[in-house]
């Protein structure tokens, strides 16, 4: 079964710039609420290697994830895959407003540990205030290089 997260938010900021904080992956461990590092190379058929802080015992885990798309200003999109079955896809969708920038930022996931009922329910609220975080970060970040740019 696959379950759906999908948060948005609006940002006073260009999509240039909102873009400009998702393509540079070397600053995420300075401001991303979760990632304390990625590395690779922004491409589509590209491996970024993200090393996230585990939310309940706050040791690091390393992922890869295969860049799927990088449309500057649009759209970046990831995928990650265990034993070659897709456990998660993650999107981040810019659209132009009259005040900046709408960032829908959107993730399915597989296998979320077999659980059912109020297991699955913490899981997924725990992605939930994750994406929330992290859109707010993009959000700080963008504006103050809207601000900075003038």
């Amino acid at each position: 079964m696959a379950y759906e997260v999908s948060t948005t938010i609006e940002i006073a900021a260009t999509p240039e710039n909102v873009w400009a904080v998702l393509a540079d992956l070397a600053s995420y461990a300075t401001w991303h609420p979760a990632y304390v590092g990625v590395t690779g190379q922004l491409a589509a058929g590209s491996t970024l290697t993200i090393t996230t802080t585990h939310p309940t015992t706050s040791r690091n885990m390393t992922a890869k994830v295969k860049v799927l798309t990088v449309d500057p200003g649009t759209e970046l999109r990831w995928k990650s895959n265990l034993a070659g079955v897709t456990i998660s896809k993650r999107t981040f969708r810019l659209s132009p407003t009259a005040d900046g920038t709408l960032l829908v930022q959107t993730g399915t996931y597989r296998g979320l540990g077999g659980g059912r009922g109020r297991a699955i329910t913490t899981v997924i609220g725990r992605i939930q205030d994750t994406f929330v975080a992290i859109n707010e970060a993009i959000k700080q970040q963008a504006e103050a290089r809207q601000r900075a740019s003038g």
